[in-house]
Order: C-alpha cells, then sequence, then structure tokens
C-alpha cells in the first residue's frame, strides 16, 4: 500500500490501482483527491473535510452517522463497524473527538483502521483512541488545541505501531514542527518519520 500525507490530516491510500482518501479538509491539497475511488471523514469539522469541494466529487464518501455535514450525500459509518470503500476493508473505532476545552461540546469522531493484505493503516481524526487490534502503521496528531506532545508520545506508545508519521501539523510553524518531531522521535520506538506533503511511505 502507497501512503501519501497532504497537508495537515489527509491522507492518501493507493493500492492494486485503487485510491481511498482520508480527511481531505480544507487545507488539503486538490492532487490529493485526484483519482480518487472513496473518502473516509472522521469527522465534521473543516480542516479534517472541505464540503464543497466534496459535493462535487461524484465518489462515495463515509462519514460518521450524526455527522453535521450539510449538502453532503455520505454513507452513515458506526462506531466498530466494518466495510469496504474503494475496495479497503475498513474498521471504524472511537467514537468522539477529544475534548477540546472544560465543557466545550465535542462531536462524533471516528477513527479508521485501513487493512491490506500486508498492511494496516490507522488514522484516529481527532482522539487519541488506542484501538484493540495491532497496527503497522499510525496516522498520530502531531499538534492540537486539544492535546500537548506528550500525549502524542503516550499514544504513540500505546499504540505500539511498526511505523509513524506525523498528520494534523497544519497549524504549526517551522519551529514548533522542528520540536515535535524530534520530541517523537527520541521518545517513541516505533519508526517515527516526518513525511511533508506528498511524500509518500
Amino acid at each position: 500500500m502507497r501512503i501519501t500525507k497532504y497537508t495537515h490530516a489527509c491522507v492518501r491510500l493507493e493500492h492494486e490501482g485503487r485510491v481511498l482518501v482520508i480527511d481531505p479538509g480544507i487545507w488539503s491539497e486538490p492532487a490529493a483527491l485526484s483519482g480518487a475511488d472513496a473518502v473516509l471523514v472522521t469527522h465534521e469539522h473543516a480542516d479534517h473535510v472541505d464540503v464543497l469541494r466534496l459535493a462535487g466529487l461524484g465518489v462515495p464518501v463515509h462519514a460518521p452517522a450524526g455527522a453535521h455535514l450539510p449538502r453532503l450525500e455520505v454513507t452513515g459509518v458506526d462506531v466498530d463497524t466494518e466495510f469496504s470503500a474503494a475496495g479497503f476493508r475498513v474498521r471504524a473505532v472511537g467514537g468522539r473527538h477529544a475534548p477540546v476545552h472544560g465543557d466545550l461540546p465535542d462531536c462524533v469522531n471516528l477513527g479508521y483502521i485501513v487493512y491490506t493484505v500486508d498492511e494496516t493503516l490507522y488514522h484516529p481524526g481527532d482522539s487519541l483512541h488506542v484501538p484493540q487490534q495491532p497496527v503497522e502503521t499510525l496516522a498520530v496528531p502531531a499538534q492540537a488545541s486539544w492535546m500537548r506532545t506528550a500525549e502524542a508520545i503516550d499514544f504513540v506508545r500505546a499504540v505500539g505501531p511498526r511505523r509513524a508519521f506525523a498528520m494534523h501539523d497544519g497549524q504549526i510553524n517551522e519551529r514548533g514542527l522542528h520540536s515535535v518531531n524530534g520530541w517523537l522521535t527520541e521518545e517513541t520506538d516505533n519508526g517515527y518519520r516526518y513525511l511533508a506533503p506528498g511524500e509518500s511511505l
């Protein structure tokens, strides 16, 4: 499976001629959706879903059941559901967005584990939910208003992937990104690396 990271939380998966895109938000490049066969959306926030772009794309969009996504036709997905998207086997895990602050309301958020014969990738969206099943590749949130770097480190350690790469980094400047990458590299033993937008594993 070819895994390409795009700006912020967008990840493109390619396998045997099929293309599945996760969380193409308003900051991600249009190229991420070129030739897409299906899209997975973890939750309703604009940095994870560009509703207008997806509405005109004409491919199946899977999103959490109950997500507020006006003008976008989606297939609703529930937690712990297994389904097929663009020929990939997918399992939805988690359920809620990480708390941001105090009693501010959260929203539904699903992480997606995507399987091929020789690879599993986990994209948690805006949560640090640790799935029960092992995963080989983890897309780890690098920065958010709802998390600290220590939480990202603990998340990687708890999931225990063979390799990990940063996502959710669109609001962090170069100095901050250097710091976060340094911490994740030094404090995890899971093949962590940074992928610039457009780079692939």
